[in-house]
Parts: C-alpha cells; structure tokens; sequence
C-alpha cells in the first residue's frame, strides 16, 4: 500500500482540470473521489479522462462525468497474492483499498506490490500447545497443523507473513514437534528461513521468546500465536508500532458480552435503574504481538512465563504497551465449534493463491 495515496483525492464536483493535475502530480495515473465522509465514490484514470475528451467534455466539467463509478476494490487485510491476481483480472495498475461502511482506506499499486522489500523483522510463530481443549481432534496432531480449507492453520499464517515481506521464521515446537517439523522443514519451499524453538518442558505461553537467540532479534519481533485464522494487516501493525516504539504492541479484538437478566442498579436497598440485558463491551487479546527487543533479550531461558505477565512487567515499569484494534476477520480456534466455524469460514478468508 502507498503511503501518500491522500493526496490523490477528489471530490465528485472538483474539475476534470483538477483531476489532470491530480493525476500529474500524484504520478500514480489514479484519482480517487470521495464523499464528504471519505467514502470511495469512484476512480479517474488518465484513460477516463481521454474517454471524457473524446466525447468533447471540457476540463471544465465535473469530474463526476468521467469516473469509474464501481471500480474493483480490496479489503482490508488483502495478501500480496490476492492483491497480484485482483490487479491481474482487472487489467488495471491501481485497486482502492476500502473498509467498513465503503469508506477509502488506502491503494495498492501493482509497481508498490512488485517491488515490496522483504522486512528484516523475525517472526516468532508459537506451536508448542498440547490443544486440550480440542481432543480428540489432537491426538495424534498438533493443534496448529489441524487442516482448515485443505492446509495446516500454522500453513495459513506463515503464507500471510510471508505475503507482507517475512522471511525469517522461528516455531516453537514441544508436543508432536516432529509433524510441524517436518512439513515445514527449513521454509525452502516458501523461499523463507525456518529454525526452530525446543521446548523440552511447557514455557507458558511467553517462556520460549527465551530460548531465542539474542543476536537473531535486533528488530521488533512479531509473535503469533498457531492456533488463530485472521486477516490483520501485518504492515500496518508494523508501521503502528515502529512510529510509536512501544514496549510492546498488543493486537486486540472487540468482545461483547450480554447479559441474560435485567440488571438491577441501586443504591443500598433502593433501585434507581432497571437496565434490560445490557451488553458490556470489552477488548480481548488477539494472540498477535509486536516486542521490542529488549522485551526479548530480557525473558530468562528455561523459565516458565505467560504473555500477560510479560507484558504487565513492561506497564509496571512504565514502559508503554500500546493496543493494535483487529477489525479484520479474526477468530481463535481453541474448542471444536471453533474449528468447524473455521471449515465454514475458510472459502471466504482464505485466499493466498
């Protein structure tokens, strides 16, 4: 995605003269018009524009005469190769990227997607769980290589990853270890680097960050837990937390829970509000994080220790934990309805060619 895709806006009224410059300016050969509220009413290309002059519009003209009102769009949380083939199919250069409500949210450009650097930061994917919770479907098969639409969930994530520029993997493995093992080996076949992470007794659920090599993480690490299927946007994650240089980043989930019963409101024995099934709002961890490296360096080897401990050391010592909302597709698999919503969800969210 680009990054100053807000000077190419437009408004429905603006000038076919002013999309031009746009246009020029903007050396994307792409406008954008949008609402009042910033929802994508359509694209000018340079293409549209000399359609509009073969039909002897003048630059005088809205812009609202020339512009593609329905043009192909992306969602939030796209990867690289769903981006690649939208692009292809379309025959065009440029896609919107447009989230809840038709609102404009960015645009990828088919040069910006070929020339994507691959990112430096190490990504730390956690498959050590024994996956209780999901017996008997886990047995015989580590919770993170159960299949969802015909390919391991850990298989899902490390493709997403990848997608966005990742190349250097590290897996956490204990229970079963030699199934993750030996599927995804040494990461060749997705033109990556895998190692991998021993735990000889449980660690918890942060206790393996200390077996890393310390030399091997001198950027923010991103860790992921293997049992979630998600769409978050892993750059944007990235570039939240490299503008703020946080202790950590936390990407968390909305979660609302209501209440069956009236809930009654008082004040000693007298009532003063009757509130009929209240939903309370809450936001929970989302099982993707951002460390700096000296949260890393700092978590001793062999020790047992679980995420929430590690981050609530940071917010004790005043170092600050910033939350990453997720408003993309999100979901943790961690009961057998989960993992059967997951089989019903996966021809929807799962698209990395």
């Amino acid at each position: 995605m680009i990054s100053d895709w807000q000077d190419l806006l437009l408004r429905r009224d603006d000038t076919i003269r002013r999309a031009i410059e746009v246009i020029d300016r903007g050396a994307k050969r792409i406008a954008l018009v949008v609402d009042e509220a910033g929802r994508l009413l359509g694209t000018v290309t340079d293409g549209d524009v000399r359609r509009g002059i073969l039909r002897h519009l003048g630059l005088d003209a809205p812009v609202a005469e020339v512009m593609n009102p329905q043009p192909r769009v992306l969602r939030p949380g796209y990867g690289r190769e769903e981006a690649l083939r939208l692009l292809g199919s379309a025959q065009v250069l440029q896609v919107p990227i447009v989230g809840e409500g038709g609102v404009l949210v960015g645009l990828e450009t088919l040069t910006d997607l070929l020339k994507r650097p691959r990112l430096e930061n190490p990504v730390f994917l956690m498959a050590g769980g024994f996956g209780t919770r999901l017996r008997p479907l886990t047995d015989d098969c580590p919770k993170p290589m159960l299949p969802v639409g015909g390919r391991p969930m850990l298989e899902h994530i490390l493709q997403d990853l990848v997608d966005y520029g990742f190349y250097r993997f590290y897996i956490s493995v204990h229970y079963l270890r030699e199934k993750v093992i030996q599927h995804f080996q040494d990461g060749s076949r997705w033109g990556v680097t895998i190692q991998y992470v021993h735990e000889d007794t449980p660690l918890g659920t942060a206790g393996a960050l200390g077996l890393l090599p310390k030399e091997a993480v001198q950027r923010p690490l991103i860790v992921v837990n293997g049992d979630i299927m998600t769409r978050v946007n892993y750059e944007a994650l990235l570039q939240d937390h490299d503008r703020h240089t946080p202790a950590a980043t936390v990407c968390t989930r909305q979660y609302d829970f209501q209440v069956p019963y009236g809930v009654i409101e008082h004040d000693e024995q007298r009532i003063t509000d009757i509130i009929e099934k209240p939903v309370h709002h809450f936001f929970v961890s989302a099982g993707i994080y951002v460390l700096a490296p000296q949260v890393v360096h700092a978590v001793e080897p062999n020790v047992r220790l679980d995420m929430p401990d590690l981050l609530k050391r940071q917010i004790k010592s005043g170092r600050e934990v910033r939350m990453f909302p997720v408003h993309e597709y999100w979901l943790d698999i961690g009961r057998v309805g989960d993992f059967e919503l997951a089989q019903r969800d996966a021809p929807r969210v799962i698209d990395h060619g």
